[in-house]
Order: C-alpha cells, then structure tokens, then sequence
C-alpha cells in the first residue's frame, strides 16, 4: 500500500491545475479518495469531522449486500437446475447463476458511474460516490432475464433525472436504483413480471444448457397470490417450477423464484446485522417498516376477501422484496426520513403501504418498490411536521 501511496503522490501533479493531465483532474480524485481516506478537512464553518467518509460508509453497505448478492447467484443457478432437471453440483450451480449475474452488475457500474465521471468532469467538482451502491442494488432487484440493454437504458435516466437534475449525491428525493426499477416495470412491463423471466431456462455462456421438464412454472410465490381466485382463500398453496409447495421455511432461506437478491431474508437478515452493528443503518426505519407491514397484514386477514388479503403477516415479510426493502431501500439517509421520530413514522408507512398494495392491486403483486419511493415524496414533510411539533413543545414549557 505504500508503494501505490508512494506512485499515486508522484503523478498527482500531473492532475492538478496547470498539470497535462489536468481536464482528468476528477477522475484521479475519485481513484485516489476510493483507495485512501482523504487527509483533508474543512477550513469554515461548522462539520462534524470523522475519520469515515462516505466512500467508506458505501463499502460498508456493500459488503452487507454480498450474503444476498451471493446467494443470489447460486439460486439462479439452483432455479435454472430445477427448471432443465439438472444436478450439476454447487460448484457449477454457482458458477452458472455468477455468469448470469455479472454482465448486469458490469452494465450498470459502467453505466452510471461512466454518467458520473462525466458529469464530475464537466462541471470540475469531485465524482460522487453515491452510485457505488445503487450500482450494486440495480442487478440485485431485477428478474435474472431482463435484458443487458433495458439495465443499461433504466439506469442512465435513473442516473440522470433522479440524481444529477436535483444535484446529485445527498440531494436526490427518490431512491436510485428504485427508480430504475421503476423505470423498467412501466415501460417494459413484460420483461419485468409474468412466469418466464424469475427463472433463466437458458443456457448461460453455454454453461447449463437443456429442455425445460414438463409442469414447469416460472412465476412467483407472490405472483401466484395475485392470480388466485377466491374460491382459493383457505387452501391456496403457493408452489415451486416443480409444482411442490413453498414453505415459509423455503421463503426464510430464499430457494424460490424472484429477483436476483431479493429472496433469501437469512442473507438479508445477516447484511442487516452488519449495518446495524456498523450504525450505518437506523434500527428504528428498519424495525418499523416490519411492525408496519405486519400490522396492515393483520388487518387485511380480519377483513380478507382475496386470497391475497388473507397471506398471513409471515409470509408477507418473507416473500418478494420486503425484507430486502426494509433494509436496504426503506433505510437509505438521504431519501428517508431523518428526524428520530420521523424514522418511526416513515418505516411504519412504507411498510403498511407495500401490503396495502400488494393486496389491493393485483396488477402489482410485489408492492415494496412503489412504496418506499411514494414514502421518499412524503418524508421531508414528516421532518417537518416532526421538527414543528418539538418546537411546539419547548414553546409551551418556555410559557410556562
């Protein structure tokens, strides 16, 4: 690490004003800040300095998605296995499903930091660093199918119209790779729901090839929720691409059909852990945003008409994106809320308001993405209402 210390100071002059090399200035900066802390401080005003900056809190949450990112992977691998009726091993299980997941991952990084390092250089300030996670997030929350060219698309106007046009990292109002999801599911809405694009029947760089067994279904626990009749309500099962039923056991470890690293809540559950332990993440979005899907669960079971009215609060928080949601959408600083109390409020809502879509708009059966970004809207006017009513409070003892 020296040494690349050592190299780095010798063409740093290079980059800076009057230097050849000085039109690059940004993306030197934005190497030279990833690979070590800044030494720098500010001159005015008043901060808060700490030896973590942001580029640092971002990798914390990366590593926190690597349980889910990874299991991903292979339960890609393990659906296209039982889909073809195959059993290559986990070796090659794995491998298929981190083929199939990489060329998204590279599309979107190169995407939307490439939009990133270009804007930084056109208005010389520093490349922001924000997109080190949604660039992670975008492949994690997409069906394994969706093509190359729709991520690219999505992400560059996510990139763009949700985050540079506000000005950037810290002050975007919707969630990034949210809206890039958004983007996907209203104008290519067949490439984003239905049975054929959770499970990869495919070959994958020609790893995996084989036919597809009889019976085989690709859809959703979820999605099969959303198409029940009611004739169904009480003994509605939902089932595997085999035909075999799903357990909430199954739901908790993640083997089912779904995006990419949205299905296994242990995975989600231990990348949680890492952020809470960490304090990058607030503990009271998180818990909330649970207590208020299993509270809205409860009352669509006393009133149920629909089978999906009637999934029980359990499977709700295990199934589609919810616990994904809740801990690492719902929790995002700078699009949620940011007052203590309003943290409560905020995750309590967004998690009511994803089953309140998941059982009312059969349309929609996953409900967690157009949740958390209506909630993104109203959570400056919860601070704000949060904020008013403690100055409310002081008032009247200052009165009295």
């Amino acid at each position: 690490m020296k040494a690349l210390r050592n190299y780095l100071d010798k063409i740093k002059p290079n980059f800076e004003e009057g230097g050849k090399l000085a039109m690059f200035r940004s993306v030197f900066d934005g190497f030279e800040t990833f690979l070590f802390v800044p030494n720098e401080t500010s001159k005015t005003g008043v901060h808060i300095h700490d030896c973590i900056d942001s580029k640092r809190a971002m990798t914390v949450v990366i590593i926190a998605l690597l349980p889910a990112l990874l299991f991903g992977m292979y339960n890609v691998g393990y659906q296209h296995n039982l889909a073809v009726g195959a059993d290559p091993g986990f070796l090659m299980t794995f491998i298929f499903g981190f083929l199939a997941v990489l060329p998204k991952i590279i599309v979107s990084y190169v995407v939307g930091l490439g939009i990133e390092f270009a804007v930084a250089q056109v208005k010389k300030e520093e490349i922001q660093e924000g997109f080190l996670v949604s660039g992670i997030l975008i492949p994690m929350i997409v069906p394994v199918d969706t093509p190359l060219w729709m991520i690219a698309v999505a992400t560059a106007f996510a990139v763009i119209f949700a985050k540079e046009v506000f000005g950037g990292t810290g002050y975007n109002i919707f969630n990034v790779a949210l809206v890039t999801r958004a983007f996907l599911f209203f104008a290519y809405p067949a490439a984003m729901s239905g049975d054929q694009v959770f499970v990869r029947t495919a070959d994958t760089f020609g790893i995996g090839a084989g036919q597809v067994v009889d019976g085989f279904s690709g859809a959703t626990p979820l999605g099969q929720v959303a198409i029940a009749g009611k004739e169904m309500i009480g003994s509605f099962q939902a089932v595997d691409v085999l035909g075999n039923p799903i357990s909430t056991w199954d739901a908790f470890i993640g083997l089912i059909p779904g995006s990419i690293g949205e299905t296994s809540v242990l995975a989600i559950l231990i990348g949680a852990v890492i952020l809470l332990v960490t304090g990058i993440a607030s503990w009271k979005t998180m818990v909330s945003v649970f207590v208020g899907g299993a509270f809205m669960s409860l009352i669509f079971n006393m009133v149920g008409t629909t089978v999906a009215m009637c999934v029980s609060p359990l499977d709700h928080l295990f199934l589609g994106g919810f616990a994904f949601g809740a801990v690492f959408m719902a929790t995002d600083p700078v699009t949620s809320a940011r007052t203590e109390t309003g943290k409560y409020i905020y995750g309590f809502l967004v998690g009511a308001m994803a089953i309140i879509i998941r059982a009312l708009n059969p349309g929609y059966p996953e409900g967690m993405m157009l949740a958390i970004l209506l909630m993104n809207v109203f959570a400056p006017l919860i601070d704000y209402y949060v904020v008013e009513a403690n100055i409310s409070r002081r008032l009247k003892r200052v009165i009295k």
